[in-house]
């Protein structure tokens, strides 16, 4: 979590390999630490530039291998508390100020509910400006090079000449001698067809779209550019508008022109054909300069722009009313005029009339612009904010885009409120503007009740729930390339972004504007494939209009998977541009269909669906009907009949959701639908062992309480207990592996519990009596134990014996289901008596720092980590795949053998991170979603210069004051520590506001890197593999990394795991390991890895795996170089020559050291790797 305005956020993220390298990094890290690249401001001058426009073919608003980031801007303005700007200051640097209407003239104009403050904060300005200026258009080489070719291009179609009028076999055959193949959509049009096509000069030519508009983002990597040709009313009749005949017309006056830039042109230019947004109705040109050969590259590179060609026609061409939502302009063959078989062709209609509305919207936006000063930057602000989400005004990005944001703002500036009073008020900021957009989005839904700006009465709802936003003044649907579940998409993250926008404790500027949120397996739950081609398969009579299908699919699973899922989104392949001597291809020929699904956790994993009870006929006979035979009809313990489905809980490995999907699919589709789908989500869930869910817990949790109830219901204690407060991962529903509680296995690691008496003043007044002191209520409480609780076994344990200033008794008790549970006993008194001999000028240096670090243990073990576990712990039980993400991250950190450097509270923290604070997502709703996400927090994480703060309440808890002297404490320790020799990450929370606690000391920067490192690595993976992803891939180390490793024998370290189904040769051998306590809490990887530290821990770094490899890798110490010659070096030394005569090196004694790990590990290690 980010102080709102405490600090300027980057618009690229800085990596921290930029700052000073660390001592004991090494090469493998740095090169992948540093690998990000950066954009110049002077590359982005030549080539960034942004277009869009409908009705003017821009280019598709997702673009594929978009960094996530804005360029342009890198530097890091940090402004503390302190020294933060006054308003005075604010308005000096920027230069102007923004205008805003008061509160009774945004009443007045029914714009009030849609607006909160002209900016969230004045930094969020400073950085919306910054923004603004590295995306604002203009005029670089390569935009003077599109406008140039504009001009040749005009003049080139101005010179096209006519063609008369010819039946369309012998149009066909005339431009195919030109090698001019004519884009005709499907159906094509009848050979007996009575109409003819014609080309005659344009009657307008204008370029249009976000270049003409000031609009454009020049983000982008290719400048595109309109130009409209508006074709002659005289070409067409009256019924044109009918059966495709318009369309049929369009291509061939589409072709003419291809063949006219073709004849003077294609030496210079690239001339294609493509789908106008993925519109099959509306073909264009586009072109673009020729590659230039690899010598001429080398000398001159060619520059990325590109111009569209499309087509429009005057406004009043055809009858306004002709063309209505509810009107059929297609004729079915086989029925007469009237028929009921002739339904609405609402796509259709709105396609052709925006073919018509080309220069009214261009006016409109004009006049936008110029009442409304900042409309150009709220384009922008929206462009950017589509972008990140993957919106485009193509159909298969969604069909919102950036001319359907601009006109749908244009719109609102002058109607849309009571009594058509403008919604958006033009002294709005561009921020307000964004924002109230936003807010109609969400709070409308125009997919249930269409929205009308201007007076007229309600146009007719879609019957397919495809939502209608209807401008009466120029009677179109703004969105009728969308689908039910783009608009519903479009929605969730409008309403995501304006929670986000309202966090007044997060910065939530590069959540908004720089973030890529449309990665697959981040944003979905899950997703599957399926092929575009079964789909044809399955409805032969369909295969021209995969739409049909497709909204079929959605329909589909809305009704089966009903509230186990709360969102459905399905993405088809983009079109590509074809040849314009080729026939039009196929583009549902090839590619797959992606399905993403955001599940509802509480419901996903239900086995028994209730339906309709069988005295209701109708709505049985519908469910039967949908279900077939998997329906059947049951009677309940309240004596209800309903119909029910029934599903196996992991059926064949699937879970309950692909079960209901895959059957779905193969009842309303076909089997070959079915075959061809690829599910992606339950892989991460598969990988935790014994569920994801704190189901498993539970037992050991019972436990627990079991325990409380024992200790609290003992009789002649010395002193009445307070409280026991858990401070374990296993009470807290976070480790790894779930407590094995049960006769068939034993628990090895105890779970740690804090024990608080009751007030006396009977205890001694000094910290090595108070240790004997709970050592003998340790005794007493163990005495008590045995002789009152049947079944349980205790062991009294010391440690820390060399010091009294720490705790040094614990107490384990064993029951017999296997729960093991380590008590402490916490006395506040030791913290005083601490905090006295710190204060106190007498005590000797060694002393002191033997009394601050027990200081600091103390408040760790018994204040702070009782504390985090209970937050932790309520936070799982709010998100039910909390549990499950956390036990999967941290088996990831343990696979990478990192876990020894990491405290699992840190792991926990930042996992936590990603649900109470998920912007630029809300929060996830399964373990794959809440893991990658974390991944990709941890990639971008700035640890240097951020601090992680985790509001673990989940509801507000920590105040801004709060967050203010979190930050305070972080930019103090970056002050004394500089260098990070201490601490590299800052962790705080609400329970822990020092940031320390699990971090002082831990990790390393060479630690630190390695985690950035790998996080990069698995993001990246993840983006380019998609779903082609293998989850196991992401917790492969690369072990060549180290100087060497030490491979330990599974079965010395306790670690082989145990078949479920081999019989054991004993059963009496077996229960009597079983009933062992001694092996409680022993683990000889760490204990050997603890002996290991101690012995040669300034000379190499070690790394562990705490799971499932029991192996210790290591790294040598830098320091340990070949130096000069000298007594008391701290580790085994050989001599070595130098070419100078008698001068001698000590290097470190490799070879022998690993002997005598070699020999200390004995049959523990079986291999040694050296790899140098």
């Amino acid at each position: 979590m980010a102080l709102a305005g405490n600090k300027r956020r980057k618009l690229d993220h800085v990596s921290s390999g930029d700052e000073e390298e660390d001592n004991a990094s090494f090469a493998s890290f740095e090169e992948a630490e540093n690998a990000e690249d950066d954009v110049s401001d002077e590359e982005m001058d030549e080539d960034d530039v942004d277009e869009d426009m409908e009705d003017g073919s821009e280019e598709d608003d997702d673009e594929d291998g978009e960094e996530e980031d804005a360029p342009g801007s890198k530097q890091e303005q940090p402004a503390n508390g302190a020294d933060k700007p006054t308003k005075q200051q604010l308005a000096a640097q920027i230069g102007r100020k923004t205008g805003r209407t008061s509160a009774k003239d945004a009443l007045a104009s029914g714009a009030s509910a849609f607006t909160s403050g002209t900016f969230k904060s004045n930094m969020f300005k400073l950085q919306v400006d910054e923004l603004l200026e590295n995306i604002q258009p203009r005029q670089g080489k390569r935009e003077k090079a599109a406008e140039e070719a504009l001009h040749v291009l005009k003049k080139t179609i101005e010179q096209i000449p006519a063609r008369p009028a010819q039946e369309i076999e012998q149009a066909e055959r005339g431009l195919a001698k030109e090698k001019i193949a004519i884009p005709f959509p499907d159906p094509r049009p009848p050979k007996d067809a009575k109409y003819k096509l014609e080309y005659a000069r344009p009657s307008n030519i204008n370029v249009v779209g976000s270049h003409a508009l000031k609009t454009s983002n020049r983000a982008r990597e290719v400048a595109e550019l309109d130009m409209v040709i508006q074709m002659p009313s005289s070409l067409f009749q009256e019924k044109d508008f009918l059966n495709h005949r318009f369309f049929y017309k369009r291509s061939y006056y589409l072709a003419c022109l291809a063949a006219g830039l073709k004849k003077a042109h294609a030496k210079a230019y690239n001339i294609q054909f493509q789908e106008m947004h993925g519109n099959a109705l509306n073909p264009t040109i586009i072109i673009a300069p020729k590659q230039a050969s690899s010598e001429q590259a080398e000398q001159k590179p060619v520059l990325k722009w590109q111009v569209n060609i499309v087509l429009a026609v005057a406004q009043d061409v055809f009858p306004v009313e002709k063309l209505g939502l509810d009107r059929n302009c297609v004729r079915a063959t086989d029925a007469p005029d009237g028929s009921s078989a002739n339904a609405p062709t609402p796509f259709y209609n709105s396609t052709l009339r925006s073919n018509m509305l080309v220069t009214p919207y261009l006016k409109l936006l004009h006049k936008a612009a110029t009442s409304c000063s900042s409309f150009r930057d709220a384009c922008l602000l929206g462009s950017s904010w589509l972008r990140q989400r993957g919106f485009g005004s193509n159909i298969a990005a969604g069909g919102f885009g950036n001319f359907e944001w601009s006109a749908l703002m244009a719109a609102l500036l002058s109607g849309g409120g009571p009594g058509d009073k403008p919604v958006l008020s033009g002294g709005y900021s561009s921020y307000q503007l964004l924002k109230a957009t936003l807010q109609l989005l969400v709070v409308k839904d125009f997919s249930r009740q269409p929205f009308v700006i201007g007076t007229a009465s309600t146009p007719p709802k879609l019957q397919d729930g495809s939502p209608v936003l209807w401008d009466e003044e120029r009677h179109h649907n703004l969105l009728y390339k969308m689908t039910p579940w783009s608009y519903k998409l479009l929605q969730s993250a409008a309403k995501t972004t304006l929670s986000m926008l309202a966090d007044q404790k997060f910065d939530g500027f590069e959540s908004t504007f720089i973030l890529r949120t449309d990665n697959t397996l981040m944003r979905f739950d899950m997703s599957l494939e399926l092929e575009q081609t079964a789909f044809i398969k399955s409805d032969p009579s369909k295969t021209s209009n995969v739409q049909q299908s497709l909204r079929k699919l959605y329909q589909t699973l809305q009704r089966g998977l009903g509230d186990r899922v709360t969102l459905i989104n399905i993405r088809q392949p983009a079109s590509g541009p074809w040849n314009i001597g080729t026939a039009r291809p196929n583009q549902h020929s090839k590619g797959s269909v992606t399905v993403g699904i955001v599940i509802n956790s509480d419901n996903v994993n239900r086995t028994v669906d209730h339906g309709p009870s069988a005295e209701n006929k109708a709505e049985a006979a519908s469910f039967r009907k949908f279900w077939g035979e998997k329906a059947e009809l049951r009677r309940f313990k309240d004596g209800s009949i309903l119909e029910s489905l029934i599903w196996s809980a992991g059926e064949n490995g699937q879970s309950v959701l692909e079960q209901i999907t895959r059957y779905l699919l193969q009842r309303h589709f076909s089997s070959a639908v079915e075959q061809s789908a690829k599910f992606m989500g339950d892989e991460f869930s598969r990988m935790i062992r014994n569920g994801a869910s704190n189901a498993c817990f539970e037992p050991f949790i019972e436990a627990y309480r079991k325990l409380e109830r024992d200790m609290r219901d003992l009789e002649e204690v010395p002193l009445t207990i307070r409280q026991l407060m858990p401070a374990d991962a296993q009470l807290r529903f976070a480790s790894i592996d779930a407590p094995m509680v049960g006769r068939t296995s034993q628990q090895t690691k105890p779970a740690d519990v804090t024990m608080q008496f009751e007030g006396s003043n009977r205890w001694p007044d000094d910290l090595g009596a108070i240790q004997r002191t709970k050592i003998a209520f340790l005794l007493k409480f163990s005495e008590l134990l045995e002789e009152n609780v049947e079944g349980v076994s205790t062991r009294i344990g010391l440690e820390n014996e060399d010091t009294d200033v720490f705790n040094q008794g614990f107490l384990d008790v064993t029951y017999e289901s296997g729960a093991t549970f380590r008590l402490r006993i916490h006395h506040e008194r030791e913290q005083s008596f601490l905090e006295r001999q710190l204060k106190d000028k007498t005590t000797d240096p060694k002393s002191r720092e033997l009394a601050a670090l027990a200081l600091a243990k103390y408040k760790c073990d018994s204040l702070k980590t009782p504390a985090h576990t209970q937050a932790v712990a309520q936070l799982c039980n709010r998100f039910p795949t909390l549990s499950g993400t956390m036990r999967l991250t941290k088996k990831w950190f343990a696979s990478h053998l990192l876990s020894n450097h990491i405290a699992e509270e840190v792991i926990e923290l930042l996992v936590a991170r990603t649900f109470v604070q998920p912007w630029p997502w809300s929060a996830p709703s399964s373990v794959q979603t809440g893991f990658l996400r974390t991944l990709f927090w941890i990639s971008r994480w700035d640890w240097r210069a951020d601090p992680l703060i985790v509001d673990l309440s989940g509801s507000g808890e920590l105040q801004q004051t709060e967050l203010q002297a979190i930050t305070t404490r972080f930019e103090a320790w970056r002050k004394l520590d500089p260098s990070l020799n201490r601490v590299v990450f800052f962790a705080a929370s609400n329970v822990d506001q020092d940031g320390v606690s699990w971090t002082d000391g831990k990790p390393s920067k060479v630690v630190a890197s390695r985690l950035t490192a790998l996080a990069r690595a698995a993001v990246s993976a993840v983006e380019q593999q998609k779903l082609g992803l293998e989850p196991a891939s992401l917790f492969v180390s690369p072990v060549n990394d180290y100087d060497f490793v030490l491979h330990l024998s599974a079965t010395a370290t306790g670690r082989k795991r145990r078949s479920s189904k081999a019989a054991p040769a004993f059963k009496n051998l077996e229960l009597e390991t079983l009933n062992d306590t001694s092996l409680v809490g022993y683990d000889a990887v760490n204990s050997f890895y603890s002996e290991l530290e101690i012995l040669y821990g300034s000379s190499i770094l070690f790394f562990v795996n705490g799971t499932d490899k029991p192996v210790i890798a290591g790294l040598w110490n830098p320091q340990t170089a070949p130096r000069s010659w000298k007594v008391n070096l701290s580790y085994s030394t050989i001599p070595v020559k130098t070419g100078a005569e008698d001068e001698v090196n000590a290097e470190i004694n490799k070879e022998g050291i690993l002997a005598e790990i070699a020999r200390l590990g004995g049959d523990l290690i079986t291999k040694i790797d050296v790899n140098r």
